[in-house]
């Protein structure tokens, strides 16, 4: 890293262990204890891309298709997510949320969006508030191509 300066250096490690500690509270916020992190993981996952092959979910987590094959059943007994045959290929089983999955999502959603807005009400002035989304302006540039 001899062409990178010393600023930026720092800017990307503490960029980077702030966003860790800062998904880790948010995650924290709405957890509910009935599910582990890897079945919290899981049905956000199956809300986000909708009708999916429990291959298909393990490979975009990047697990084994057995270890998926367990979260998938816990989520089952849960009642957060149904299983129907994919109409192209009978041999294969399409996951998607029930009413209960899609509602567990969107609360969490809610709760943290509230906790995140709550803390940024009580913890910081406006003026702080406004030098934080004049920041995240200059963030957002990294996540561009």
């Amino acid at each position: 890293m001899a062409d990178i300066s010393d600023s930026a250096a720092r800017a990307a490690r503490d960029l980077r262990v702030v966003f860790s500690r800062l998904r880790r509270r948010i995650r924290e916020v709405a957890q509910d204890t009935d599910l582990s992190p890897s079945q919290e993981s899981a049905l956000t996952l199956v809300g986000k891309h909708g009708a999916a092959t429990a291959s298909a979910l393990a490979a975009a987590e990047g697990v084994r298709p057995q270890s998926m094959a367990t979260t998938l059943a816990a989520l089952d007994q849960h009642g957060l997510i149904r299983r129907a045959p994919d109409p192209d290929d009978g041999r294969r089983q399409l996951v998607t949320l029930t009413d209960a999955g899609r509602a567990r999502i969107e609360g969490n959603r809610q709760v943290r969006e509230e906790w995140l807005a709550r803390a940024f009400q009580d913890r910081y002035t406006e003026e702080e508030r406004q030098t934080v989304l004049t920041a995240l302006e200059l963030v957002e540039r990294l996540s561009q191509p």
